[in-house]
């Protein structure tokens, strides 16, 4: 009943998304006008989480009919610094915005309202513990721009329509909900937008059913993580489903990553808000992992997960710094300048807890290549660092058909073996994408925690038997594919044939008798 009811408050919650896309969308390209959606979600959700953190303390001293929204900016003062101390951040309720929402039709400077409003709960951080979670949330939310309109008067109109919109949909009290409503909205807008921008929306976003099987494969035999980590970490959809499935008190320190696309950045930050995680519970940091890593001073992470972006350039060896780097020398060798897939993998493995997993989608040619990234792959497997390489089937993500493979890395492997699951097959179709179903992916898990060979599906392979295979890691060497051709009998075929061959000679003898009783009639 509560599994129904959750369907169809998300239901109706996805068809009002939709419905606003479509309707805001017309002048502003999708993928733009992303950041307006959620920019404007995100002010909408700050604002209802700060009133409902307030009046909740009020209504528990027995201020049943207090509401702080329409209490007045002088008094509000007064909290300021206790609020900025417990969530991180302060919006006066003349800058809330149910408030701007209602005044905003008659505002003719709304665009103006809404920069001072924006850059106001930014300061309010300022000089705090929590101004790196906040600094430029708003950046990509600009109201001034020629997208929205090419008059001040028709962007406002513009903005009133996205205010009324967002303010409509029905995200509910957080109580009254089974889903989490802020959340999910996020995540379908991403995915909609992404499967509608393809690859020109310059973000790899990862489908939820392989978020999924990524997130559950790190959390085998564990119930609770130190923290999670995701080196290219995008939007943050992988890093966040560690909440939704261990839950988020289970995550003790906390989720954190890095990106170094900017508006990226600054999505994710907004997606762990959107989420419910506290400003203390995330430490999102901007910047290019591979030359300028942050978190190195942490204490090494649990659970790893990451889809980083494919054949992507990096410096490598045309920097002499980074052979020395402690990520990349134990292997003696840098991954090529251009494919840095290898790199991603050194690095996670660096930051991987002796009693960690991590699990990272990798392409396809970083398996079978030589040149550094064999060597890379020797080093890998000769330390017994490679738990586990799956198969992925083909069409999985946005913006490219290639199958891609999860590499499983683990420190403290109890046998000198690795495993092979060959999941291509492992899918339903839908429309131009495949997809993951639940039973895939239980699949999948079951043939990870067995470790068994399972003909055409998975073979556990001593460690010796890949180096003489020369370090090659493609699935197809070690599962043998069943050949699904149908089986000719030759024998039973050749008198198929002989019989065809008689009874076209009958054939031929009876024309010939046609024939030639015509010829004599004639």
């Amino acid at each position: 009943m509560e599994n129904n009811k959750k369907e169809q408050e998300r239901a109706e919650l996805y068809r009002t998304i939709w419905n606003i896309a479509n309707d805001l969308r017309g002048s502003v390209d999708g993928w733009d006008f992303k950041q307006y959606v959620l920019g404007m979600l995100f002010y909408r959700y700050i604002s209802e989480n700060i009133t409902a953190f307030i009046n909740a303390g009020e209504w528990e001293a027995g201020n049943i009919d207090f509401d702080y929204a329409k209490l007045s900016d002088e008094e509000a003062e007064e909290i300021r610094e206790e609020m900025v101390n417990s969530k991180g951040f302060f919006i006066l309720p003349s800058e809330l915005f149910e408030n701007v929402r209602a005044r905003a039709k008659e505002d003719e400077n709304l665009n103006e309202t809404l920069e001072r409003v924006f850059k106001n709960i930014e300061a309010s951080a300022q000089g705090k513990e929590s101004e790196d979670d906040f600094k430029g949330l708003f950046d990509d939310i600009d109201v001034n721009s020629n997208k929205l309109g090419t008059t001040v008067a028709k962007r406002n109109e513009k903005l009133v329509k996205l205010l009324n919109s967002i303010a409509d949909m029905k995200l509910g009290d957080y109580k009254d909900h089974t889903i989490d409503a802020f959340g999910d909205a996020y995540e379908y807008l991403m995915g909609m937008y992404a499967s509608n921008a393809g690859k020109s929306g310059g973000e790899y976003y990862t489908p939820q059913e392989v978020s999924e099987l990524l997130t559950r494969i790190v959390l085998v035999g564990k119930t609770e993580v130190n923290k999670v980590y995701d080196p290219a970490c995008g939007s943050g959809s992988l890093l966040l489903k560690f909440a939704k499935i261990l839950g988020r008190d289970n995550v003790r320190q906390g989720f954190f990553g890095q990106e170094i696309n900017i508006t990226t950045y600054n999505l994710c930050r907004i997606n762990m808000f959107l989420h419910d995680i506290g400003y203390e519970k995330f430490d999102i940091a901007l910047g290019d992992t591979l030359t300028d890593p942050q978190h190195w001073d942490d204490e090494p992470f649990e659970a790893i997960v990451s889809n980083p972006p494919y054949s992507t350039k990096w410096k490598g060896d045309s920097d002499p710094i980074l052979i020395n780097d402690p990520r990349f020398s134990p292997a003696g060798v840098l991954a090529p300048k251009s494919k840095a897939d290898l790199a991603f993998i050194m690095h996670s493995l660096s930051w991987l807890a002796t009693n960690g997993t991590a699990a990272i989608v990798c392409f396809p040619g970083v398996m079978y290549r030589g040149g550094a990234e064999k060597k890379i792959r020797q080093y890998l497997v000769d330390n017994n660092y490679i738990d586990c390489i799956i198969q992925l089937p083909d069409n999985l993500f946005y913006g490219t058909s290639i199958a891609t493979c999860i590499m499983v890395i683990k420190k403290s492997k109890s046998e000198n073996k690795t495993l092979f699951i060959d999941a291509s097959e492992e899918f339903v179709k839908v429309t131009n994408n495949n997809k993951l179903t639940d039973e895939n992916i239980e699949n999948i898990l079951n043939a990870f925690k067995e470790r068994k060979d399972i003909a055409y599906f998975s073979k556990l392979v001593p460690n010796s038997e890949i180096a003489k295979n020369d370090y090659n890691l493609s699935v197809s060497t070690y599962v043998e594919k069943e050949d699904t051709r149908e089986k000719i009998d030759i024998a039973a075929l050749n008198k198929e044939i002989e019989r065809i061959v008689a009874r076209e000679q009958l054939l031929r003898e009876e024309i010939d008798k046609i024939i030639a009783e015509i010829e004599v009639e004639q």
